[in-house]
């Protein structure tokens, strides 16, 4: 057995048992890829997928076992390969993020700022998307690290470590009514169209939440993942907005009034995220060091190596 064998089941079940696409996203042929995972069957004596024909139909029990211990096999030998990195370029490499709009946007430039100041050799790639594609690129090894408030801390292989707290702002014009007031009810804003997030992004679940207890139906005249968006469509009157805090730095005084909403709909904990068994190269966990000074390299160290289950602000 070897490990292209390895990495041609793994890949054939990362593309639902599809050997043309397979094949494609591995740049050989799909007779190979079926040759070869015949070739491990007969040499482990198990058959690790079920076939109609030709085609693959689904991952039997002892291939359910076999993908387990091949995912572990395929993480140890990239963690050997990011120690050879690591070891021959010390202060090089690529640092890739996995984060939703409004943290690259609000929180990430300072960090990444001075990391690349730390570390100029060091290049920054950004992978922007949901919650819970921030999640998967983490866990399929695009990204390094993962900065999102949900999803995270609900998938078993990543270690989940809190990086702050924040709260969502109610957002009006300076000529609207809700500007005079300093903590409007859920009441006041159930009868006014809402500009707020979609549904996976940045605590709407919160607000949504917040609503339902109440019995209350609110009208979201509009949806966006983006939080410039929202404010744009606030100063055209199109709406009340309910943004993240960070969204609303550098704007007292202007046009737009934003009132504190956290007695409406709690503390909202972003979290950054790592795969679980994946070996930190240095640059990776200084730039953890950057984002919060609650994230040292002592408490990444021991959450990485199992050193307790819950981490809290």
């Amino acid at each position: 057995m070897n490990l292209h064998q390895f990495r041609f089941v793994q890949e054939a079940v990362r593309r639902g048992l599809n050997l043309t696409e397979t094949a494609k996203a591995l740049h050989t042929s799909q007779p190979g890829i079926s040759k070869a995972i015949l070739e491990l069957e007969e040499e482990l004596g198990v058959d690790i997928f079920a076939r109609h024909g030709k085609r693959l139909r689904r991952v039997t029990e002892p291939g359910q076992q076999v993908l387990q211990s091949i995912e572990i096999i395929m993480r140890e030998v990239g963690n050997l390969k990011r120690i050879g990195a690591e070891y021959s370029l010390q202060d090089a490499g690529t640092l890739s993020i996995a984060t939703t709009h409004t943290q690259a946007r609000y929180l990430l430039p300072e960090p990444v700022a001075q990391l690349r100041r730390r570390y100029p050799k060091v290049n920054v790639s950004l992978h922007q998307g949901s919650p819970d594609q921030v999640a998967q690129m983490v866990l399929q090894e695009v990204a390094d690290i993962g900065l999102a408030t949900e999803s995270l801390a609900e998938v078993d292989d990543l270690v989940t470590l809190p990086c702050y707290d924040w709260q969502h702002v109610i957002v009006v014009p300076a000529s609207h009514p809700l500007a005079a007031v300093e903590r409007p009810t859920l009441e006041q804003l159930a009868v006014e169209p809402l500009v707020t997030y979609q549904s996976a992004f940045t605590g709407r679940r919160r607000i949504d939440a917040a609503f339902a207890q109440r019995h209350l139906k609110p009208t979201i005249a509009i949806e966006a993942i983006d939080s410039d968006v929202l404010k744009t469509y606030v100063r055209l009157g199109l709406g009340v907005g309910i943004v993240a805090e960070m969204a609303m730095k550098g704007e007292s005084g202007g046009d737009l009034v934003a009132h504190p909403a956290g007695h409406l709909f709690g503390r909202n904990v972003a979290r950054v995220a790592f795969r679980r068994g994946a070996y930190l190269r240095q640059f990776v966990v200084a730039f953890a060091e950057l984002l919060s000074d609650r994230l040292t390299r002592a408490l990444i160290a021991r959450a990485m190596a199992g050193g307790g289950e819950h981490f809290d602000l």
